[in-house]
């Protein structure tokens, strides 16, 4: 009977919500603990809580201290590349051509964009010179013309000096509307020819890097580290805005005269401990600050029967804490384990079974509709996505260019007044030819040999409509006209050619069609030798074609943009041509039987 009871009893059932059920239950037991730890436990010594406090302290802004002399090391290692680089040297100053010097620049900029990719915390990077040359970032940023060079006090130190310069926080006006609060890093650029400095390359630091210094070595909930120079100016403070603006001090005098690593301040329950770390690179000196009434949270410690209280409460409120976690959060595991195996795409395997009338239920019962939902709707897009496919590949075969069937009739009709017969007769085949060929296939792929033979009609067609200005040649391994492709693919490219490229041509055209086999792949070549297109053209081709498929049959656009969806990405259409010497449409598809 007390079995069963105990089967009956749900966690849960006392509460609507899980969450007031964990607050009430996990609250329950840390208060009782909390209770008979507070009983049991004693104070331990001011002192000794101060000294572990000041030496943990000082541990922690010791290591950012180091930290942030590598980041400042890394930067002078940047700093020592761009100021040795020939190429800065030499686009700063020497007098050369204006093309070379553009060269020059985008060799630097690359440089500088390389170098900002890598790094989340610079804000501007720059080399100037006193001679108005000068590189921002990707060279699109500008002087301040509002500021003269020799105005800025870290600039001219970095001409003055030997070493880099490294100034305190400030807000960078020397970029036109760049006005960020910034670190600068400095060093004088010597100019060869003169022995002089004569140029600066400087990097702004956005706070990035030294903000998540400090505080990912945060010390407690009250505490805080800051940064100053030598001169007490501030490098950073999390509350540097507040500072600025007058709404909050801080006790850097005393900081600066403080003849030991640490002091206290007497400010009764806000007095605070300051501990003082300074780096031997930067000369900054980075400063912890914790509150001393959370170090007095801290100072409690206990005796032996604390020990084994302590021990006792803590192997009952871990049993405890487990047993009603598990319980609470079954249902949530379930859930976890249910999306998955949505995940993998198992929808089949996705259920749950909700245990409780809460928001988990509820969540669960939501899952499951949603489950079967998505894959109804996956299964229905998957068929209307090749409903649809299928349609538009009708519609292609389907697609004739009306001015070249009329101009193919009017061929007819004049070489019949004409008494041509047999030409009419040959003519009047291929035609028919063409368009059984067309839009006679039902299945989406054809052997490369009908591909081919729908191209051979259309270019007798376009041979005898043109006569002695076109020729065609075409190639194919025996062993590839078995091979499976989707059907017209070649003879939009040869419509293309003709009526872009020999078309315009003086001379009688020529147009070769091969089909040979490389690997598991199929190479589909159409060369005509017409007027060929420019670099500019060759680039937008697949852009333009989009919108002259009126000129261009089905448009190479649509061959691209078929092939691609039916073979994969990494197949398709690619155009070599170069102006007056003819153009090369390579298709490239896997071959079906190698």
């Amino acid at each position: 009977m007390m079995m069963s009871s105990l089967k009956r009893f749900n966690l849960l059932q006392p509460f609507k919500s899980i969450r007031t059920s964990m607050i009430f239950w996990f609250s329950l037991l840390i208060v009782i603990a909390l209770l008979i730890f507070s009983l049991v436990s004693i104070r331990y010594t001011e002192n000794t809580v101060m000294e572990n406090s000041m030496e943990y302290t000082l541990q922690i802004i010791s290591q950012v201290n180091r930290d942030i002399d590598y980041y400042i090391g890394y930067m002078e290692n940047i700093s020592a590349m761009v100021t040795e680089s020939g190429d800065v040297q030499k686009y700063l100053f020497t007098d050369i051509d204006e093309a070379e010097r553009k060269i020059l620049a985008q060799r630097i900029i690359t440089q500088f964009e390389t170098v900002v990719k890598t790094r989340q915390d610079i804000s501007n990077i720059a080399v100037v010179s006193s001679r108005e040359r000068y590189i921002i970032n990707s060279g699109g940023d500008r002087l301040n013309e509002n500021i003269a060079l020799n105005e800025v006090d870290w600039y001219m130190d970095a001409l003055r000096g030997n070493n880099h310069r490294l100034t305190a926080s400030h807000v960078q006006h020397l970029i036109r509307n760049n006005y960020k609060w910034v670190v600068t890093l400095g060093k004088g650029i010597l100019n060869p020819d003169s022995g002089f400095k004569e140029a600066v390359f400087f990097i702004d630091l956005n706070y990035k890097l030294i903000k998540d210094l400090c505080e990912n070595n945060s010390l407690a909930t009250n505490s805080y580290v800051f940064i100053i120079d030598e001169q007490g100016k501030i490098i950073y403070h999390p509350q540097q805005q507040l500072l600025y603006s007058g709404l909050k001090e801080e006790n850097i005098a005393m900081v600066l005269s403080c003849p030991t690593n640490f002091f206290v301040t007497d400010e009764g329950e806000a007095s605070r401990l300051y501990t003082i770390s300074a780096s031997k690179k930067t000369g900054w000196l980075t400063v912890g600050v914790v509150s001393l009434s959370d170090l007095m949270k801290n100072r409690r410690e206990t005796q032996d029967i604390y020990v084994f209280t302590a021990a006792a409460l803590l192997l009952v409120t871990v049993l405890l804490t487990t047993f009603w976690a598990r319980a609470i959060t079954r249902p949530i595991k379930e859930l976890k384990d249910s999306m998955k195996e949505v995940e993998k795409g198992n929808f089949g395997a996705a259920g749950v079974s909700p245990r409780s009338a809460n928001e988990i239920g509820s969540l669960g019962n939501s899952f499951n509709l949603m489950t079967v939902r998505i894959q109804q709707l996956m299964e229905q897009n998957t068929y209307e996505q090749e409903e649809k496919r299928k349609s538009e590949l009708k519609a292609l075969r389907s697609q004739i260019n009306p001015h070249f069937l009329y101009n193919t009739l009017d061929s007819i009709i004049w070489m019949a007044e004409g008494g041509k017969n047999t030409e009419v007769v040959l003519m009047t085949a291929a035609l028919a030819r063409l368009l059984r060929q067309s839009i006679g296939h039902e299945n989406d792929r054809i052997t490369l040999e009908q591909e081919i033979a729908h191209a051979r009609s259309y270019l007798i067609i376009q041979q005898m409509r043109y006569q002695d200005k076109l020729e065609y040649e075409i190639r194919m391994d025996e062993a590839l006209k078995d091979e499976e492709v989707i059907s017209l693919i070649i003879q939009p490219l040869v419509e293309n050619a003709i009526y872009h490229g020999i078309k315009y041509k003086g001379a009688k055209g020529l147009v070769n069609i091969t089909a040979t086999g490389q690997g598991d792949r199929l190479i589909l070549k159409v060369t005509d030798n017409g007027k060929g297109m420019d670099a500019e053209t060759l680039r937008h081709i697949f852009e333009e074609s989009r919108y002259n498929d009126q000129n261009n049959g089905v448009g190479v656009y649509n061959v691209h943009t078929r092939i691609q969806l039916y073979y994969g990405i990494e197949y398709g259409l690619r155009f070599e041509s170069e102006l007056g010497s003819g153009t090369t449409a390579i298709i490239t598809i896997p071959r079906s039987r190698s």
